[in-house]
């Protein structure tokens, strides 16, 4: 009977180690669910700036003045675009269609110009906040800067 009880003496250092052990991996579980979902929010948002950079872009492709079109048409050149006619029609489009710019922080034009005179090249710019994470993702509590390219031809 001595020797069961020196062996219960010495197991019973090790209890309550399995409960720190547990909640050590569950916090760290915990930290590593808010990073996966806090990536997957930027990622995201940068698939929807990526779609309203394409759609801004299709959309100053059009912005043609009449005469200008009038004129080109029986050239055959296509659509002849201008810087200011494409930069001017793709801050109409974000000022006409606010809801489109929704959930997407501070959405600002880099560029938007015609390279050649018959394309639309658009650039914009937002801030994605990953939030909902507490205190884990503080090194990005500004926001992750985020850009997208689209070009569009007219024809």
């Amino acid at each position: 009977m001595s020797r069961l009880r020196a062996a219960a003496g010495r197991r019973g250092g090790d209890e309550g180690q399995v409960t720190i052990l547990a909640i050590g991996f569950t916090a760290v579980a915990i930290v590593l669910v808010l990073v996966v979902a806090a990536a997957a929010k930027v990622h995201l948002e940068r698939s929807r700036l990526l779609a309203l950079t394409d759609l801004v872009a299709l959309d100053a492709s059009d912005a043609v003045s009449q005469p200008s079109y009038f004129a080109a048409q029986g050239r055959g050149d296509g659509v002849p675009l201008t810087d200011a006619r494409v930069r001017a029609s793709v801050e109409l489009y974000l000022r006409a269609h606010p809801d489109a710019t929704r959930g997407l922080g501070d959405v600002v034009v880099l560029a938007a110009d015609t390279p050649d005179g018959h394309s639309a090249h658009v650039r914009l710019g937002a801030v994605a906040h990953p939030g909902g994470a507490g205190g884990v993702l503080t090194a990005w509590s500004g926001g992750v800067h985020l850009e997208a390219d689209a070009v569009a031809r007219a024809s």
